[in-house]
């Protein structure tokens, strides 16, 4: 690393808090080196009210660009010059590009869910989707999959202060692509649940249950849902098969896991960054691997 690092090498970072866990700079640098570019990444632990003078660092130093976690998400939606399309439907940024001193503000979640799909052959335009959870994730998930051509999400939740969130998403959705039709209910309403997964092409879990050390939870309790025309999709990547895909595994359902969902929001932030493709088989094979679904 050190030895391309000189005078003309630019700056990217990850913002966020805490970050000292992240795999972001291995995985970027990685990919900028392989890619023949002069960039270096590293990870700032920055908490929501220091983005401000992070932003302004940004352009004070000239930084390419950096991917924002929590808790930062929101205030970089807020602070940026502009906002993409789906950044402005989830209202949350996770990826911030420096155009010579103009911010824009991008959401690659969703991206990086709707290419893990393809990547294993479902195509989402025409799709049906039920998306459990009403959190950062599922919001991407739910908004990139109506602006990729799906006609209907349910979307559930517990009735907590995020089923206002799912309602709203509901709202924006439906006025930005009228096309989809958008409802959500309470996912602890079995009946509702299990009749929107029946007319469900896909199932996307967002929400933290299956995640280490939780590895034995899972929204689904009648497993009858699970059927061999179902895609079942996984946000958790630790561990990479969660009990719900074993589930649906077993009964006969195509599952995909979280760590591909991963791999590409990272390399559609990339792709934002330096106009070039991320060595995603690499990538997922250094640091990735071992990954349920996959």
């Amino acid at each position: 690393m050190e030895a391309r690092i000189d005078g003309h090498t630019t700056m990217l970072g990850l913002f966020g808090s805490p970050v000292g866990h992240s795999g972001s700079p291995a995985m970027y640098n990685y990919s900028f080196e392989q890619a023949g570019i002069n960039d270096a990444y590293l990870a700032f632990d920055i908490q929501a009210d220091e983005m401000p003078r992070a932003l302004e660092k940004m352009r004070v130093l000239n930084m390419r660009g950096a991917n924002i976690t929590m808790p930062c998400k929101e205030a970089a939606a807020k602070l940026v010059d502009e906002l993409s399309p789906a950044a402005e439907l989830i209202g949350a940024v996770n990826t911030i590009v420096n155009n010579d001193g103009v911010l824009v503000g991008h959401n690659t979640d969703g991206a990086g869910y709707v290419e893990n799909l393809r990547h294993h052959g479902v195509e989402p335009k025409g799709k049906r989707l039920t998306v459990l959870g009403a959190g950062g994730a599922a919001t991407a998930i739910s908004v990139q999959m109506a602006l990729e051509g799906a006609v209907e999400i349910h979307i559930f939740n517990p009735k907590d202060a995020f089923y206002k969130n799912a309602e709203l998403t509901a709202q924006k959705i439906m006025k930005k692509v009228p096309t989809c039709k958008v409802s959500v209910g309470d996912i602890n309403d079995q009946d509702s649940l299990n009749a929107a997964i029946a007319a469900s092409d896909i199932l996307a879990n967002a929400t933290k249950a299956g995640m280490a050390p939780n590895v034995d939870q899972s929204n689904i309790h009648d497993l009858s849902v699970f059927r061999s025309d179902l895609v079942v999709t996984d946000t958790v990547y630790n561990p990479g098969t969660t009990k719900m895909l074993a589930d649906a595994a077993a009964h006969g359902s195509q599952t995909i896991g979280g760590k591909g969902m991963l791999v590409w929001q990272g390399a559609a932030a990339f792709k934002l960054y330096t106009g070039k493709d991320m060595p995603v088989e690499d990538v997922t094979r250094i640091f990735f691997s071992d990954d349920g679904g996959q």
